[in-house]
């Protein structure tokens, strides 16, 4: 069989349970819509604009509220737009607007520590808008390897003096760096060597109810990567039976509040 082009989320996915990515990603059954995914892509995107603001009327003694009132308003623009979705979600109002208030006080708690940063950086610029674009990352590059049939969504990648750093964004409840996320980042890694010749330097999430996070890209980091894209490319290569995919149980399948979008048809317990 053909290789299936893998993401970070799908190879994560088969190593979290085999049967859950073949529902999902051969069988392709639909999957439920949830308030974190949307949320989290309203958060993705109110950071996208925010990098494509006009600067007129900002200077050095304004920025700081101006730039926090910039991320409001982006982040009421990408709430509208998203407003279908979260119909969809059927959620009370009472739950609705606690989500939204909480999306908001992830953001500017992301835009004071953005702050933070334009402060360090007028001391050697001088002035707003170099400042600004000194900081500013390149922002949501797509990075597709026909070597290794994997692809990726970087949110941002900065270049901080001769380093490369790749970040990501995430709005989880635990700001903690689990195995999962240390896959994707050194698959992200492995995506930038190969389109540009090197790896970055450090990669890290910003949890945005929390601060960033980062790691430097070591041997180890790298290896496992390598090694994941490997387990799953050569398992869905060989297999295509549902029997071939184990089910793995675990808290995952469900809990309190909710259950796996296939729990009904794989029937774990």
């Amino acid at each position: 069989m053909a290789k299936r082009v893998q993401s970070p989320s799908s190879i994560n996915l088969f190593l979290q349970c085999p049967r859950k990515y073949y529902y999902q990603y051969i069988e392709r059954l639909p999957t439920s819509p949830s308030i974190h995914l949307v949320r989290g892509n309203i958060a993705h995107s109110t950071l996208e604009h925010f990098f494509e603001q006009d600067l007129a009327g900002i200077d050095e003694n304004n920025y700081k509220e101006e730039f926090v009132r910039e991320i409001q308003r982006n982040f009421f623009t990408q709430w509208g737009k998203y407003r279908e979705e979260l119909k969809r979600l059927r959620l009370s109002t009472k739950d609705l607007k606690f989500y939204f208030e909480e999306t908001m006080m992830m953001l500017v708690n992301w835009c004071n520590y953005f702050n933070e940063e334009i402060t360090l950086m007028l001391e050697k610029k001088g002035n707003i808008t170099d400042a600004f674009n000194a900081v500013k990352p390149i922002t949501e590059q797509e990075y597709k390897s026909e070597e290794m049939f994997v692809r990726g969504f970087i949110d941002a990648i900065k270049h901080v003096g001769d380093e490369v750093h790749i970040l990501d964004y995430k709005t989880n409840a635990v700001p903690e760096i689990k195995e999962s996320i240390k896959l994707q980042l050194g698959i992200y890694s492995l995506l930038y060597n190969e389109k540009h010749g090197k790896y970055p330097n450090q990669v890290g999430i910003f949890f945005l109810r929390d601060k960033l996070h980062m790691l430097i890209v070591d041997e180890e980091l790298i290896e496992n990567a390598k090694q994941a894209i490997h387990i799953v490319h050569e398992h869905t290569t060989m297999f295509d039976k549902k029997e071939d995919y184990e089910k793995k149980t675990s808290p995952l399948c469900k809990w309190k509040s909710g259950q796996c979008d296939f729990f009904d048809i794989c029937k774990p317990y």
